[in-house]
């Protein structure tokens, strides 16, 4: 048997936070590659475990050579991928939100966290910068990189 990547400390921890602060389903979309990825396996492990902890959580994998469609349609192209869309009865909602590599480490704790906005459905942004951002008149794309450094 695989031994568990979250130990029952930390497993609770989230479950409680999960309890209380999920409010609306995530799908949590995996995008793996199951004969050149070294990680695929780990990170996958890890989000089926992330995703027990909680009924509004769901998780779909595809590998990214079968289902390149698919992975075309959320502008993947590296595995692992983690794309975290709000689930809304049929219908997929697609925030922009991706993870690649394995979520873990200081990275994990903004999975957490992203898992939150999206099931709340709200950024958290003030109404001012949101105001701003209406302003703008072409599209933008903003990546932010996680590092302990």
């Amino acid at each position: 048997m695989q031994s568990r990547i979250l130990n029952d400390e930390i497993s609770a921890q989230i479950q409680q936070i999960f309890s209380t602060e999920l409010d609306k389903p995530v799908e949590l979309i995996y995008y793996t590659r199951k004969n050149e990825c070294e990680t695929c396996n780990e990170a996958g492990q890890l989000l089926e475990e992330l995703v027990s902890l909680s009924d509004k959580l769901t998780l779909r994998e595809y590998d990214l050579d079968e289902h390149s469609q698919i992975a075309q349609q959320y502008n993947i192209h590296h595995a692992p991928a983690l794309v975290l869309t709000a689930r809304d009865q049929d219908e997929l909602v697609d925030y922009g939100i991706r993870f690649y590599g394995i979520p873990a480490g200081y990275e994990f704790s903004s999975l957490i966290h992203s898992i939150q906005i999206v099931s709340k459905r709200d950024s958290g942004l003030k109404a001012s910068v949101r105001n701003e951002l209406k302003e703008l008149k072409k599209p933008i794309q903003l990546k932010v990189f996680v590092t302990p450094t």
